[in-house]
């Protein structure tokens, strides 16, 4: 067994993380790995991220990743890990996040709607009700609101989109 560093007791280290459904899986694969959905297959994946943290705060020799909202809701039972983009380690946290500091781990979520979607009431009532409401609703699962304007420029582009406007 390869040692992570000489203090490091030899011991198995398991690590954690969603599962190659999520989207966060995608985007940790891409930029940490370097490439969409390669990973190496001898973790726990779950989609559930409360099964990850129960795995990670139960195995004192583990490392997960999921997103902020969990940590936040079991910050009693976890230990962050900072990320060196090079300008020293940093923790992520709503400002962190926010400010863009916390790179390359923190991003956006994403909706897309097909082209024949955008012609469909519903879908367009949804995607509305959305970019208009995304912004209070996100902190009630703990995730982190873009600036207000992003939600405009977005329904603006979007509106263009379903009318067909390029």
């Amino acid at each position: 067994m390869e040692s992570i560093r000489p203090e490091w007791p030899n011991e198995p280290f398991s690590l954690y993380g969603p599962g190659v459904a999520s989207g966060t899986y995608d985007y940790f694969t891409e930029v940490i790995v370097g490439e969409s959905g390669a990973s190496r297959g001898d973790y726990t994946a779950s989609e559930d991220d409360n099964v990850l943290v129960q795995g990670i705060a139960g195995d004192k020799n583990s490392i997960g990743f999921f997103g902020l909202a969990y940590y936040e809701e079991n910050k009693d039972k976890l230990k962050l890990v900072g990320v060196d983009n090079g300008t020293g380690a940093v923790l992520p946290t709503t400002e962190t996040v926010k400010t863009g500091t916390y790179a390359p781990l923190s991003r956006p979520i994403f909706i897309y709607v097909s082209d024949a979607g955008a012609k469909q009431a519903a879908v367009n009532e949804f995607v509305n009700f959305y970019l208009n409401n995304a912004g209070e609703l996100v902190s009630d699962i703990g995730y982190i609101a873009l600036p207000e304007q992003e939600y405009a420029t977005q329904l603006t582009k979007y509106t263009n989109f379903a009318k067909g406007i390029k």
